[in-house]
């Protein structure tokens, strides 16, 4: 029994590691004055979701979501802000049906993210079939 269990970890400790997907992250976005961390999303692990967890200026840092149509989210701070969710995978670096929020606006939009061949990240908000993009670099 105990040579069954030895051979079992052995087999399992030589097993590769599961690679992230290439969305998975720290992301600059387009402007370059806030940054992205992708993952798989909390309790969620098939899905993606994303916030921000760096901004250039040093007043940004302490804003809040002032724009948010729910009241009750307005005072919560930009830093830290769940920006991206719901991610679900289409294929190797491509994610579709997920929801980015832009703190900006206080909107949200339908969503899709794909890597491109340079290997930077485009992700699209769409609005109906109408998609604006903005390519992210890695971090």
């Amino acid at each position: 029994m105990r040579a069954i269990t030895l051979a079992l970890g052995l087999t399992l400790a030589a097993a590769p590691a599961l690679a992230a997907d290439p969305v998975e992250g720290d992301w600059l976005t387009q402007t370059g004055t806030g940054k992205v961390r992708i993952a798989p999303c909390p309790g969620k692990a098939d899905r993606l979701c994303g916030s921000i967890f760096w901004l250039k200026n040093a007043a940004d840092q302490k804003s809040t979501d002032v724009r948010n149509p729910d009241a009750a989210l307005r005072s919560r701070p930009i830093l830290g802000l769940p920006m991206l969710h719901g991610f679900k995978a289409a294929g190797p670096g491509r994610w579709t049906g997920g929801k980015i929020y832009d703190p900006q606006t206080g909107k949200t939009y339908d969503s899709k993210l794909s890597i491109n061949p340079n290997g930077t990240l485009k992700v699209e908000g769409c609005v109906a079939v109408i998609c604006q993009a903005q390519t992210w670099k890695r971090s």
